[in-house]
């Protein structure tokens, strides 16, 4: 029989025990089942924890979690499942740059500063294109196309369209490898190349195309591939 959370000893109720011991005393499933608050008919709020991360490798999988899935498991209706939702992406941009904040590139470096924590752990291809300012203040980000890498489906079009509306003076490319190894294809290549001549028809500084992987990224830049 499970044992809810109401008969169980103060000092082993999450709560409590954060409040004497400190969160970071507290296992993953603890720290969950305080924010799932209250347990249902299906079992306590640790148990409910439990059955969300039970089926997870590391905890970093609980950030590609869907609402779906989260409110297909018995005892988590839409106030707990939103909660997560939430607890999830603040926790990702608690290791980004937001930006609220003003972002200068000045290097490869402030890119992955700005994007690998983000974009590191997706299981498809995300390309990301950072808008940026005569003084190279990212001024907008978007991801414009997500999936395999190729020439047919990045369109410099959609890309520099956007950079023309909000009067961007350069454009950054990124784009992760789910792989984790950021050694750019031959389809990388072509692209890079492809966006430096549209941006000097345009008149739109193309500076870099950067490939995130697994805690490493590369610039296309530094590898000669844009001058």
């Amino acid at each position: 029989m499970t044992l809810m959370i109401k008969e169980m000893h103060s000092s082993d109720k999450p709560r409590e025990r954060l409040l004497l011991y400190g969160a970071d005393k507290l296992n993953n499933q603890e720290l969950l089942a305080i924010l799932i608050n209250t347990g249902s008919r299906e079992g306590s709020s640790l148990t409910l924890a439990n059955n969300i991360i039970k089926d997870f490798k590391t905890i970093r999988d609980l950030r590609d979690i869907t609402y779906q899935e989260l409110t297909n498991i018995k005892g988590i209706g839409q106030a707990k499942a939103v909660t997560i939702l939430a607890m999830v992406e603040l926790a990702i941009r608690m290791h980004t740059h937001s930006l609220e904040e003003e972002v200068y590139i000045k290097s490869p470096e402030d890119v992955s500063m700005l994007l690998m924590e983000k974009m590191r752990y997706y299981h498809q291809e995300h390309f990301v294109v950072l808008y940026l300012s005569t003084k190279n203040m990212v001024i907008h980000q978007d991801t414009l196309f997500k999936g395999s890498l190729n020439t047919s489906i990045v369109h410099p079009r959609e890309i520099f369209k956007e950079a023309v509306k909000r009067s961007a003076a350069a454009i950054i490319c990124v784009h992760n490898h789910p792989s984790g190894d950021p050694t750019p294809s031959h389809e990388d290549i072509e692209v890079t190349k492809r966006l430096k001549e549209c941006g000097e028809l345009i008149g739109i500084d193309f500076l870099d195309h950067i490939i995130i992987g697994s805690g490493r990224y590369l610039s296309l830049k530094e590898m000669n591939y844009i001058d």
